[in-house]
């Protein structure tokens, strides 16, 4: 499976897609003037302490004050308190943690209320962007993410990721991890780690040791609601957590943004700049790698699936919910439970792909086709599952109930995305209604007479619909040869399908578009001189 990654940079931001044998599987947008994404770390300011919800509001600058659970704060938020006051007060303050004292863990079961005060400032981190109504939700377990690792400060546990299934394997990092990770920092060893040497590890490390130091310098001149940590940009995340072997293309059309990258891959994965290029053609990029006609048949509220059948999509405020329909592909088997099955194995996989796409989070419900036997919605609920692997973000599926409804939940911590797929009607305006066709060929015919006419035209183009163009063009002695025998000169006819039934368009002998609103101006102006 090959692996492409097309980044096309606007003034509101940057379009990124991910392809998979040419297939759009992922889509963002990075606006510009977005300053609260996931993994972002603020020094934030308790504004509200709400003990009914054992949650507190915090002030980071956002327009609306962001959320902060009691579960969400850690065990260890006494020490990070001690950590940012030393930061800020003691001169000569340092950002390792290995002569830091921690301080006693806090009760899982307990108040909101015994730990923050109102006033108090919180070193905190975005684990969810503000979505809708809601502010940002944080978190006060701090982590920073490398390619390989991730680095958790003030804790001492090494920690392997359960996809790693191998126990020589597991056993390896975290002898290997421990043996290099400083004291303080804990560590969680990704997926992407399996196999890789010390070295590449090492590196990965450091460089998060790196930020967490640059990060320890701004906290200590820091104020309430500055940034105290970045997170990397959506494009260099996607390439962080996805980069791997399979990848042929990246592909960019922004100096800069390609600089950026460049820059970035040589740092995490040198021997991939060379799959890096600058896309300089004149087509738009979209365009070129075919990946807007994707984007428009994608994100409508009835979706295609390949083979036959249609998904429709609804969103509502508590829920997606997607329905399975087998269209055109109900006579192309041999019985019923046949057709539902293949529909539903299609419609299974195509889901799947939605839920990253549009990146849907939240309660998800899917209606397939109802299936007799539990084999088949077994059979189902697999494909569905194993589709489910190649998504980065977190989920949980329910199997298929005897009604036909698979129920999802898949974490959501940014807004879902959406793409305008209607356009309004060119001919009607979006109003619904257009003037009776059935007069656009007494108004052709004013017009055609006015400029042969009134203003000496020796040949006219005339563009119609191309209903109207065999109206005039059929039959020896058509309308269109009526013309020329009146007139004398020839008026020449072209079909265009662009162009609403009751739209037509006249080019002069030179190929200019003649403005008929100025003509028939031109007409009014002479009828008010004969009348006065």
């Amino acid at each position: 499976m090959s692996n492409e990654l097309i980044i096309n940079s606007t003034q509101d931001g940057d379009r990124i897609a991910l392809l998979q044998d040419k297939r759009l599987v992922e889509y963002h947008f990075e606006r510009k003037d977005t300053n609260y994404i996931v993994g972002d770390i603020f020094l934030g300011t308790v504004k509200k302490v709400m003990p009914g919800l054992n949650a507190a509001f915090i002030d980071i600058g956002y327009q609306k004050d962001a959320f902060l659970h009691y579960h969400d704060l850690g065990a260890n938020i006494r020490t990070l308190n001690k950590f940012v006051k030393i930061a800020q007060t003691q001169k000569n303050a340092s950002p390792k943690l290995n002569q830091l004292k921690f301080e006693p863990e806090i009760d899982k079961l307990g108040k909101i209320a015994d730990v923050v005060k109102k006033g108090q400032q919180l070193l905190v981190q975005i684990v969810k962007e503000p979505i809708s109504t809601k502010g940002p939700r944080l978190s006060c377990e701090i982590s920073l993410a490398g390619r390989y690792l991730v680095l958790v400060p003030f804790s001492n546990t090494v920690s392997v990721s359960k996809k790693i299934v191998s126990k020589e394997e597991r056993t390896r990092l975290k002898r290997l991890i421990t043996s290099i990770k400083p004291e303080g920092f804990g560590v969680i060893i990704r997926t992407v780690a399996e196999g890789r040497e010390v070295a590449e590890l090492d590196r990965d490390l450091r460089n998060m040791l790196t930020n967490w130091e640059e990060g320890f310098k701004a906290l200590r001149t820091a104020k309430p609601n500055d940034k105290i940590i970045g997170e990397i940009g959506r494009t260099s995340s996607i390439l962080r957590d996805l980069l791997n072997e399979s990848f042929d293309n990246i592909v960019v059309d922004d100096n800069q943004l390609y600089d950026e990258i460049k820059t970035y891959i040589g740092s995490i994965a040198p021997d991939k700049l060379r799959i890096l290029k600058h896309y300089t053609g004149k087509t738009k990029t979209f365009e070129h790698f075919h990946i807007e006609k994707q984007l428009k048949a994608a994100f409508g509220k009835t979706v295609t699936i390949p083979g036959g059948g249609y998904l429709v999509i609804e969103h509502t405020e508590a829920l997606h919910v997607v329905d399975v329909n087998s269209g055109n592909k109900s006579n192309t088997e041999t019985d019923q439970e046949a057709t539902a099955l293949n529909v539903n194995i299609m419609a299974a996989r195509e889901v799947a792909r939605q839920l990253r796409l549009r990146d849907i989070g939240g309660i998800i419900v899917v209606d397939f086709i109802d299936m007799k036997s539990p084999e088949n919605r077994q059979k189902v609920y697999e494909v569905f599952k194993e589709e489910l692997k190649k998504d980065r973000s977190k989920s949980t599926v329910l199997p298929i109930s005897k009604f036909g409804l698979m129920q999802i939940t898949r974490q959501r911590v940014r807004p879902e995305q959406n793409i305008v797929t209607g356009e309004v009607c060119p001919t009607c305006g979006g109003t619904g209604k257009i003037t009776a066709s059935i007069l656009v060929t007494d108004e052709i015919d004013e017009a055609v007479d006015d400029l042969l006419t009134s203003h000496n035209h020796k040949s006219l183009q005339l563009y119609v619909h191309p209903f109207v163009y065999s109206y005039y063009t059929k039959g020896i002695i058509n309308r269109q040869m009526k013309w020329f025998f009146k007139y004398f000169r020839w008026v020449t006819l072209v079909k265009d399908t662009s162009l609403g039934i009751t739209d037509f368009k006249v080019m002069d002998e030179r190929g200019e578009e003649i403005e008929l609103r100025s003509v028939a101006a031109e007409i009014n102006v002479e009828q008010d001189k004969e009348e006065e």
